[in-house]
């Protein structure tokens, strides 16, 4: 089973770099790819996550926002592969 792990996030911004290099240590014992999406310059989703980023969401579904929490993202990545 894929994971598609999605987090919206902003450039320059010191959240978003703390939650990608989070999910990338992560990665490196949990199956699941990463799609990073800027919201720089997109009305929609800057009014969406604009106040919220980095955004974290687990095939489509929101799961975090601010930062990831490693244990209950590894509960949730677990959860999927059972």
């Amino acid at each position: 089973m894929s994971i598609e792990v999605t987090i919206y996030s902003r450039a320059h911004c010191h959240l978003c770099e703390v939650a990608m290099a989070t999910l990338l240590e992560l990665q490196k014992d949990l199956e699941f790819e990463i799609d990073k999406k800027l919201i720089d310059g997109n009305p929609e989703l800057e009014k969406q996550y604009g106040e919220q980023v980095p955004v974290i969401l687990i095939n489509g579904a929101m799961h975090d926002f601010f930062r990831v929490d490693p244990e209950r993202f590894r509960n949730s990545i677990s959860r999927l592969h059972q």
